[in-house]
């Protein structure tokens, strides 16, 4: 009996849901349901971050643009609404709960009930939610294979580089190219048998060779040779909804686990001779699941060394290890490359530019720089050590062309700042919402001020000063010169409570 606050989840999860367009476009299942003990935190796996997005976003991003289609199925089930909160609702999104962890075919399972009432839904794309590295190319080729196959189920498979002792991935086993008795396997060979996990290989003992069926044939393994099997399993399918429908119920949980293995499809589909084939992926990286703190620090490592390697020819980056640039950012650069012949833009060490930020040519920006959010910085500027700059969401900032903003100042909120401004050291800057700041062209601004929600028109000198929702004009002097504005204070508050010792 479902309880008051299952009841809510539900409620809140078909609010956060769309309907998928049923059109023959392929669909993706996301299975983001675990939270992952190993991992040690209270923090679901799904929502930890690969480069600065979590890595059911970017599972969930990369299916969507490399499938060429937006529909998909998000199954969640420990911390769910964190999870599909942060996944948010998007055009032709489910999401469904699985309540109980019962394995990757109850979740699949739970999947296809929520395609119940779909008509023309033909190929299903299942994906892990924690393979954070997966890029549009990835899927884009492996649906290729999959819709040029006769397969009803295909697999995406890895390479295990290192000592196969270490390899404790489900090992791919295809059809040899001959059967025990020496005949040709035909247009058998290569399909999937099955998956064989590595302590089920290891309990073989090793005067005994593994036979399995397949097709009526009969095909046998020694125990080294499955060791010695490089081809892993990555979690990530192809298949035919009609199949996958019809046999899904065919799943049983005779495990110590109670739980039920998408991976036994694999049999139920060669007892019903539907084929299974298998396609390895070009980049193994890009296939990475992560269960423990170390990969995924190791996850973030190759998600920097991409970046790196996108952008190490077009702008300077000073220490390859020790910088942030979002995605968003990268492709916004690479836009730019491709209309001027060259950027000179350099970017420090420990710098960090989030989504939002857009830069221009000439753009230097010095060591620990810290910008977030809807920021853009225009052509020749510099953002000196240890800027900080930053907007909420909804907030938009500009800083105009041959800037200089000098160390350690904060720049917040809705702001505009001129071409040819000097911000010098000390300085605070914020606009609200409601009253944003705006700085005019040729300012300098320098001291310990703090200016919110002001405008500042063209060529002032402003030092030592708090503005706070204030209009300053440009005055010319008698002698030509524009009055500056120095030791602007507001009056003292607080006076009657404070008293000498």
């Amino acid at each position: 009996m479902a309880t008051n606050m299952d009841a809510k989840l539900f409620h809140h999860l078909e609010q956060l849901s769309d309907k998928l367009e049923d059109k023959k476009q392929p669909v993706a299942i996301i299975l983001a349901a675990g939270h992952g003990k190993r991992i040690k935190s209270e923090r679901s796996k799904m929502l930890h971050e690969i480069w600065g997005v979590p890595t059911v976003v970017r599972v969930a991003e990369s299916a969507a643009k490399g499938l060429t289609s937006e529909n998909q199925v998000i199954v969640v089930g420990i911390k769910a609404e964190q999870v599909a909160e942060t996944a948010q609702k998007k055009k032709n999104r489910i999401f469904v709960l699985q309540k109980e962890q019962k394995g990757t075919g109850d979740a699949t399972r739970e999947a296809l009930n929520a395609l119940a009432s779909y008509k023309h839904i033909e190929d299903l794309y299942i994906f892990p939610g924690d393979m954070g590295l997966i890029t549009p190319e990835v899927v884009k080729s492996f649906k290729k294979r999959f819709e040029e196959s006769a397969c009803g189920m295909k697999i995406l498979t890895g390479h295990y580089n290192g000592d196969p002792l270490d390899n404790s991935y489900g090992r791919i086993i295809r059809v040899p190219e001959y059967d025990i008795n020496g005949k040709y396997s035909g247009e058998d060979k290569d399909r999937v048998i099955e998956i064989k996990e590595h302590k089920d290989i290891l309990a073989i003992p090793e005067d005994k060779r593994y036979e399995v069926e397949y097709n009526d044939k009969a095909y046998a393994f020694t125990k080294q040779e499955l060791i010695r099997i490089n081809e892993y399993n990555t979690g990530v399918y192809a298949v035919k909804y009609q199949y996958l429908k019809k046999h899904i119920n065919d799943l049983k949980a005779d495990n110590v686990q109670g739980e039920l293995y998408l991976t036994d499809i694999i049999a139920i589909f060669n007892n019903n001779h539907i084929p299974v084939g298998a396609v390895s992926v070009e980049d193994d990286q890009a296939v990475i699941g992560f269960n423990v703190k170390s990969v995924l620090k190791e996850m973030e490592t190759i998600a920097r060394k991409n970046v790196w390697m996108k952008l190490r020819d077009i702008i300077f980056i000073e220490d390859e290890d020790d910088f942030f640039i979002a995605d968003e950012v990268v492709e916004q650069i690479l836009e730019l490359d491709k209309q001027f012949p060259s950027l000179d833009i350099e970017i420090a060490k420990g710098v960090y530019l989030s989504r939002g930020v857009r830069l221009n040519r000439g753009v230097r920006i010095w060591t620990n720089a810290n910008i977030r959010g809807n920021v853009e910085i225009g052509e020749g500027t510099l953002i000196q050590d240890n800027v900080s700059i930053r907007t909420y969401p909804h907030q938009h900032m500009r800083i105009g062309k041959n800037c200089v903003i000098m160390r350690g100042n904060i720049i917040k909120g809705n702001l505009w700042i001129g071409d040819n401004t000097r911000i010098e050291s000390s300085v605070n800057m914020t606009g609200s919402d409601e009253f944003p700041t705006t700085i005019g062209n040729n300012v300098t601004i320098k001291g310990t001020t703090y200016i919110f929600g002001s405008t500042i028109e063209d060529d002032l000198f402003i030092e030592h000063s708090v503005l706070k929702c204030k209009k300053v004009e440009r005055t010319i002097k008698k002698d030509g010169t524009i009055q500056p504005v120095r030791w602007v204070m507001p009056q003292p508050q607080g006076l009657d409570i404070i008293s000498d010792l």
